[in-house]
């Protein structure tokens, strides 16, 4: 088995919650989402995040709004939904208790 597969599923499992945590702040541009998830070292590449955005916006979680670029094609800047704030709060307390969990099990593990 190797690592670098279980370090992708783990990345992957926690994908979501990231993008809803960058955008609990307000709206954000996809290569914003997508620098602010490299510099967290959530390695994250351009094929993996427009079909989560748009699963995410099919969901109701997101909403979208174009806006005209001086340099380029119109840019589609995503924002998070009253039930996307919602779900969010959910997830941060499902995180918190899954981050308790683990840490209770490796570090007694990690005694034997």
């Amino acid at each position: 088995m190797k690592i670098e597969n279980t370090k992708a599923q783990m990345r992957k499992g926690v994908l979501e919650y990231c993008i809803l945590s960058i955008l609990k702040d307000g709206e954000a541009y996809t290569s914003d989402i997508l620098e602010t998830l490299k510099d967290a070292k959530m390695l994250v590449v351009e094929g993996t995040i427009y079909p989560l955005l748009t699963r995410l916006k099919n969901s109701g979680l997101l909403a979208y709004r174009w806006e005209e670029s001086s340099s380029g094609p119109p840019r589609k800047y995503y924002e998070l939904t009253e039930t996307g704030r919602l779900f969010l709060n959910e997830l941060n307390t499902t995180w918190s208790e899954l981050q308790q969990a683990v840490n209770r099990v490796t570090s007694e593990n990690i005694k034997k």
